[in-house]
């Protein structure tokens, strides 16, 4: 599959359980939370249909809080799956491609991208707001879902695509949000 520019009518959203057990687990955690912060507030500036998922927020809490605060009514996900794609209730709202970020890039990210990779969905993924608890782990997640077709890209890459010019209204948003 070749890569292909996002389309802000034609993206969506796939945040994959960016939640509070992580927090002291994957490093730089704080960092991926805030460039998912930033990539749902862009997200939902230009329109985009956002999912999000959380696995055994019993065990492992729920979506951590500077996250959270940008959600409004987006119904969070409840999952045992690893695949954020074979949770119940997951949609992409007809969108043919998908940006994806969170936890782990080698679980419960990579499984997710493959999951939609299988149904035609061009995937990008945001390789700075998505983590592991082992360097090693991030890195063959990331190598393992580019060789499948996903094109990895990073938080600002994908707005700025989504956006394509300066000027616009859209654009003075998302470039707000980058600063």
């Amino acid at each position: 599959m070749s890569a292909v520019l996002l389309d802000a009518r034609s993206a969506a959203l796939v945040v994959v359980d960016v939640q509070e057990a992580f927090r002291k687990a994957v490093a730089g955690f704080d960092a991926i939370a805030g460039r998912t912060a930033v990539l749902v507030q862009g997200a939902q500036a230009l329109g985009l249909p956002v999912a999000v998922t959380e696995q055994y927020p019993r065990g492992l809490g729920t979506t951590v809080p500077e996250v959270l605060e940008h959600l409004g009514d987006v119904r969070r996900l409840e999952k045992t799956v690893f695949s954020a794609a074979r949770a119940e209730g997951f949609d992409l709202r007809g969108r043919e491609q998908a940006i994806v970020c969170g936890v782990e890039a080698h679980v419960c990210v990579s499984q997710t991208v493959l999951d939609l990779l299988a149904r035609g969905v061009q995937v990008h993924v945001a390789a700075d707001a998505t983590g592991s608890r082992a360097a090693a782990d991030h890195a063959a997640g990331l190598r393992r879902v580019e060789v499948a077709g996903a094109t990895i890209s990073t938080v600002e890459m994908a707005l700025f695509e989504l956006v394509r010019q300066a000027g616009t209204p859209q654009f003075r948003a998302v470039q707000g949000l980058i600063k």
